[in-house]
């Protein structure tokens, strides 16, 4: 922390090999947080969902944490509360990463006020919003809320970064107040409740969608995926103890680990399927 913010980052950015305009570059939100989490991966960082504990009954309220990171020197992880707004996701990475980086696990929501936490806070929005760009978002007091929110909602989103995370900087910088702030981010959090919701109710409207297979490897990430495929087959983890690092039971992990792909365009019905 003394080396300052700076070396931090850069040093983030070298090692992740990935730039703020290729972050950006891509098509989506989610295909942005993808991005980033597969070059942590590369670098040897495991990147988990996890926000809850087996259920959407028992979901991890997010100010219990939004994040956390175990700062192992052989296997450091990072898990992501999937609870919290999408946009937010690759903030809560790119700080928990600062933790790894810092040799530092920790917690992120539960101990806001902490120098550590405030420490990677600044390393993560500086990585995602640097500084310099907050003068081109021209908001303050004098506005009405519409068009304040209508400005941050639009930059925000042509960035792929949280609404607000991008309020709070403003509120941090003197562009608006702590009330303005306040009103923003119940504001924002409102929406993305009611968005929330309005997808969900898609999802069981419609009929099919992915897999629970699909959606448990989403959550458990491609590397951990690997290795336990990788050990598995070296024969030196059993597909209990696979099980138990996967969340699924012992007899589930071959699916897991080995999704049926469809067969190529042409093919005939009694070729046989490929497997990853």
């Amino acid at each position: 922390m003394t080396d300052g913010i700076a070396p931090v980052l850069t040093s983030l950015q070298k090692t992740l090999k990935i730039s703020l305009d290729a972050f950006r570059s891509a098509n989506s939100t989610e295909d942005a947080f993808t991005e980033l989490r597969a070059r942590a991966e590369e670098a040897g960082i495991f990147v988990l969902l996890i926000g809850n504990l087996g259920s959407h009954h028992t979901a991890i309220d997010l100010e219990t944490f939004r994040g956390f990171a175990l700062a192992d020197e052989i296997a450091p992880f990072v898990v992501i509360n999937d609870q919290d707004a999408q946009p937010a996701w690759s903030f809560t990475l790119l700080h928990e990463l600062v933790h790894v980086w810092l040799g530092e696990t920790g917690v992120s929501g539960a101990f806001a006020g902490a120098k550590i936490e405030q420490f990677c806070n600044q390393v993560a929005s500086e990585f995602l919003l640097p500084a310099g760009e907050l003068a081109d978002l021209r908001v303050d007091d004098s506005m009405d809320f519409q068009t304040v929110q209508a400005r941050i909602s639009d930059f925000a989103g042509e960035r792929h970064l949280s609404s607000s995370m991008v309020a709070y900087k403003l509120y941090q910088a003197g562009a608006i107040k702590q009330e303005t702030w306040s009103r923003l981010s119940a504001f924002f959090r409102a929406k993305w409740l009611q968005t929330r919701e309005e997808r969900r109710e898609r999802a069981r409207e419609k009929e099919g969608g992915p897999s629970y297979y699909v959606v448990r490897r989403h959550r458990v990430g491609a590397a951990l995926i690997e290795l336990v495929r990788r050990a598995m087959a070296d024969g030196v983890l059993a597909p209990s103890k696979a099980g138990k690092i996967l969340g699924v039971k012992p007899a589930n992990v071959q699916a897991m680990l080995n999704p049926v792909r469809p067969p190529p365009v042409g093919a005939t019905r009694e070729a046989p399927l490929a497997r990853a």
